[in-house]
């Protein structure tokens, strides 16, 4: 073999290794690509699919609160919603604390629907309860959200004794009017010995418990703001308003 020959023998070795150690590079460079093509449309199809479906759920929310509401005030017919702002005032129209109010017929107010949120068993419990605003007690109560055990989590819905519970089921403030005079707690079934207790369903402790943590906690920070304004709810409809 010639020496030119062997001088293009090994540039060309010398190429092909070269070629060699870089196409480890190459492919890891389009994987990247391929990966960050991949993340990119994936994260657009999830904003793409929340933005669809967000006025769904928001209309959907919006139907079974209406629905909740007229459950959880006997004879109401007519709703009005309002909201505390940042200073504790009752304001007409949604916002982030939204109370809503049901009316009979005439226009007198019957009671306050106030809803409430507590850890149960597999995911939050989120309920709507009704406060009577003659007896300060809650008078119902109805479940809008939650994912407990078929058979008996979802008892709290069905099960007359637990039921019976809220019928007026004390929430009186205290004398000083920041809270509530005696918390609401589930206690042990069979034990319930003071008004303002839930006795719990054998079986279903987890989910009674949330029902009635989330009703407490929801009533000690409205019903500090909302008792002493009842006036601005009772007032006509146009003046409540602002019309």
């Amino acid at each position: 073999m010639s020496e030119a020959d062997s001088k293009a023998m090994h540039e060309t070795q010398v190429i092909q290794s070269s070629n060699e150690a870089l196409r480890p590079k190459a492919n890891s460079t389009a994987m990247l690509v391929v990966l960050t093509v991949v993340a990119m449309l994936s994260g657009f199809l999830v904003v793409m699919m929340v933005q669809l479906t967000a006025p769904a759920i928001a209309e959907n929310k919006r139907l079974a609160i209406e629905k909740a509401v007229f459950q959880v005030i006997p004879g109401a017919v007519e709703r009005r919603d309002f909201h505390l702002d940042a200073g504790g005032s009752l304001i007409p129209g949604e916002g982030p604390d939204t109370l809503y109010a049901g009316y009979d017929a005439d226009g007198k107010l019957l009671g306050v629907a106030i809803e409430g949120s507590a850890q149960g068993y597999a995911d939050s419990v989120r309920q709507l309860w009704g406060y009577g605003v003659e007896c300060q007690c809650v008078t119902a109560f109805t479940i809008i959200k939650f994912a407990e055990t078929p058979g008996l989590g979802d008892k709290v819905l069905t099960d007359a004794g637990f039921l019976a519970n809220f019928g007026a089921l004390e929430a009186r403030l205290n004398a000083a009017g920041d809270a509530l005079a005696n918390a609401i707690v589930t206690v042990k079934h069979g034990t319930k010995k003071h008004p303002w207790e839930v006795d719990a369903i054998s079986g279903a402790t987890i989910t009674s418990r949330a029902v009635g943590k989330g009703i407490n906690d929801s009533a000690q920070h409205f019903l500090p703001h909302l008792v002493p304004q009842l006036d601005v709810l009772r007032a006509p409809k146009a003046a409540s308003q602002g019309e």
